[in-house]
């Protein structure tokens, strides 16, 4: 009789299960509808459990299984579970660490990317048939360059060192944040998050979050600036994801690309419309005439003006734009600044 396997949740790969299958008889117990029968039940039976890395495995669980011999994480993260339990009662607790991290370290890189030259927003403008509505070519924000950004990565394991091997290759100074410097690692090591986050163009969490919780707050994000982008491939909950919107909604960090999130799949609604409408109001390559103008803004009783810097034509270029709430808002904002003399502004998406 072959050993009888709990399984938590899917494993994608078909070789693999193939391979379970014929080694074990396995018991899915992601497609339990009474999983609490089902373990009173089957329980005592079992040897072994897969699992993944968010989805760990509580003591409750563990608790009904007298007979289990080992635990086996599909994934890089232990934190999801109950690890002290585990120990008391010797089970052994395996995970595949090494077997993501350059896919991990991919992924970090294109979520950068994408999130620097605007490529979801420049996808979804053009899908939703905006690109026919607005045609000037200030309807999408002018992209930031990659190359050449000072990355700073939290968390120098496997995957930050992975990270940092393909952020070098496109010119990134690196600086990094650990528990201590690293002997084996070249780049500048930085104790301190908040001075990391002031220090880089883009902070990149590759940290394990065995113990830490929303580290990435209103003050981390406040240093990274309007400037900088973060991305997350590490855990969620490193991130305090209120602080998070709050910055992308009000414009005090530039963008932030997410692969995972504190409560998956529930994404805060604030996060997942962080597009917001924005009123294109004019454009100047003096500081002064941009400061006017938003100046003639503000004593008409405009809010949420504001300037942003960008490169062009081998100076600097002044953006004046309104933000609104959503489209309505921004059609009446537009008549309201034609009328001042500006001209009709343009709707762009940031």
């Amino acid at each position: 009789m072959k050993p009888q396997v709990l399984q938590l949740n899917p494993i994608l790969i078909p070789a693999i299960n193939d391979e379970l299958a014929s080694l074990y008889t396995v018991h899915k117990f992601f497609e339990v509808k009474d999983q609490d029968a089902w373990l009173r039940e089957h329980g005592a039976a079992i040897s072994a459990v897969t699992t993944g890395g968010h989805t760990g495995i509580s003591k409750a669980v563990l608790e009904q299984l007298p007979n289990l011999k080992v635990v086996a994480v599909n994934g890089v993260g232990t934190d999801a579970v109950d690890l002290a339990y585990c120990r008391s009662r010797g089970l052994p607790v395996t995970a595949t660490l090494g077997a993501l991290t350059e896919d991990v370290a991919d992924l970090a890189i294109g979520l950068l990317i994408a999130a620097c030259r605007n490529l979801c927003a420049g996808d979804r403008f053009v899908r939703d048939g905006q690109w026919e509505k607005f045609p000037q070519p200030s309807a999408i924000p002018l992209a930031r360059r990659f190359s050449g950004m000072r990355v700073g990565i939290v968390g120098m394991g496997r995957v930050g060192r992975a990270v940092a091997v393909r952020a070098a290759a496109f010119g990134c100074p690196i600086s990094y944040t650990d528990l201590r410097a690293m002997d084996d690692v070249p780049h500048h090591f930085v104790a301190d998050l908040v001075e990391l986050a002031r220090e880089s163009d883009a902070l990149v969490l590759c940290a394990a979050a065995d113990k830490a919780e929303g580290i990435v707050n209103a003050a981390v994000l406040e240093a990274l600036g309007p400037r900088g982008f973060l991305v997350n491939v590490a855990r969620g909950r490193l991130v305090n994801e209120a602080d998070l919107a709050d910055a992308l909604t009000a414009g005090r960090i530039a963008g932030a690309g997410l692969d995972v999130f504190v409560d998956e799949p529930r994404v805060p609604l604030a996060l997942r419309q962080s597009d917001q409408v924005t009123l294109q109001v004019a454009s100047f390559s003096s500081r002064e005439n941009a400061d006017r103008a938003l100046a003639r803004l503000a004593a008409a009783g405009i809010a949420d003006a504001r300037l942003t810097d960008v490169p062009g034509n081998g100076g600097t270029l002044w953006r004046l734009r309104v933000g609104a709430p959503d489209a309505a808002t921004a059609e009446a904002l537009a008549g309201r600044i034609a009328g001042l003399g500006f001209g009709r502004p343009q709707l762009v998406r940031e």
